[in-house]
């Protein structure tokens, strides 16, 4: 079984090691996008405007009038305080392909107070350029940059959603690789199972370059075991959610489907043109909202056009990105009829239902505020240095095999000269 288990390991983690070490290494500067990128663009984010800022939706309105290719997805209800409003859009269908039209950007920067566009930029763009680079690494992190094909864009998430099951398997192959082998008594010199295992959750002092790789990869991956666990079941999760997770979650345990789990997406250039005004849809949320004893504003609003689902969050500033979405209240609702579709409130509904919320902000580590943030980032650090140690020793061990190889080959033709 031992030697299955090592060839498995050996296979599993070559397959996903350049992956995890791109997933690692991304992950661990992600963990601070928001921060970064206001850091290292104030032009888009800061507002230079003093003076009362005009309504959201009039801000909505400019976007859309300055370029009739799109229409608005997603908008704050107000800017931070000495920031510009954020501004999401979607392509329109351009008549003339039957495809959306081709943009080159889907995300605006608006002053609030004099309605002015101070920028624009195209979020995921693969692009080193420091208004692009934080979200080039956020795609980059989940789904490869893998582009559209067959008008289908979620290959690269498949793929890391397919990289993140092998990989939670292959965690635990390589836990059960460290346990110690059962001896008899007598062959284990006196020593207990536990005391056996002891050396394998210990970096030797003083030893050479291979055994200190070797250590590292075994030791540090013993501690961090169970972190590894989580973020490898949330990788997976998060990314096959709709296509294996949920269904999966579905069978074994009571859930409550969400709007977005009960209609199928139409195709990803034939988008649904909504029925509903931001007005009518805002009028409708709060009234639903007060009905239920909901005090929170109305924090952003959404529309899916391939699914033709409006969205309504409520929360207080800062709520969203603190909490990983576990303080964010939500209402769903058609866009053609208005019609209220669902609701999601965190900590609420079946022991499945909680779980499920749980995945996005137990990945980002945002459950355990700033210093889940910190624990998040170390962990990038750590994956992609397993991953790193582990192609040396596959590396080193490849190596002695061939050098035996050609030995006794050598050996061989030395013993038969005729042959």
């Amino acid at each position: 079984m031992r030697s299955l288990l090592v060839v498995l390991h050996r296979w599993f983690g070559l397959f996903i090691a350049v992956f995890l070490i791109i997933a690692g290494l991304t992950g661990a500067i992600i963990s601070w996008d928001h921060e970064l990128d206001e850091w290292l663009n104030p032009h888009l984010f800061e507002s230079q405007s003093e003076g009362e800022p005009l309504p959201m939706l009039e801000l909505v309105k400019i976007v859309e009038a300055d370029d009739p290719r799109v229409r608005v997805s997603f908008f704050p209800l107000a800017a931070e305080p000495g920031h510009n409003a954020e501004i999401w859009v979607d392509a329109l269908k351009n008549p003339d392909t039957g495809k959306r039209y081709e943009l080159d950007y889907n995300h605006a920067f608006v002053d609030p107070v004099t309605g002015e566009i101070v920028g624009k930029r195209e979020w995921g763009k693969i692009s080193l350029h420091p208004e692009h680079l934080m979200s080039f690494l956020y795609k980059l992190h989940y789904s490869l940059h893998i582009p559209e094909w067959r008008g289908i864009d979620e290959w690269g998430v498949w793929l890391m959603g397919g990289v993140a099951l092998v990989w939670l398997f292959d965690t635990f192959i390589a836990m059960a690789l460290t346990l110690p082998r059962r001896r008899r008594t007598a062959n284990a010199g006196g020593k207990s199972w536990m005391q056996r295992w002891k050396p394998a959750w210990m970096i030797r002092r003083g030893a050479g370059p291979y055994k200190l790789n070797f250590d590292l990869h075994r030791a540090v991956g013993l501690w961090v075991f169970g972190l590894l666990l989580l973020l490898a079941f949330t990788s997976f999760s998060l990314n096959l959610y709709r296509e294996v997770f949920y269904p999966i979650m579905s069978t074994i345990s009571e859930t409550t489907p969400g709007p977005f789990m009960k209609r199928a997406p139409t195709a990803l250039h034939d988008p649904v043109e909504p029925e509903v005004s931001w007005p009518q849809l805002f009028e409708q949320a709060r009234a639903e909202a007060d009905n239920r004893g909901w005090d929170e504003p109305i924090g952003d609003t959404f529309y899916s056009d391939n699914f033709a689902i409006f969205g309504v969050r409520f929360y207080y500033p800062g709520e969203d990105h603190d909490s990983g979405g576990m303080k964010v209240k939500s209402l769903y609702y058609d866009g053609n009829t208005a019609e209220l579709l669902g609701d999601e409130v965190p900590w609420t509904g079946t022991a499945a239902d909680v779980f499920n919320q749980l995945q996005f902000p137990l990945h980002s580590g945002r459950i355990a505020g700033l210093p889940g943030r910190i624990i998040i980032s170390i962990m990038g650090i750590a994956v992609a240095m397993l991953s790193i140690t582990g192609l040396v020793i596959w590396w080193k061990k490849r190596k002695a095999r061939v050098t035996s190889k050609r030995k006794k080959q050598a050996a061989a033709l030395a013993a038969n000269p005729a042959s």
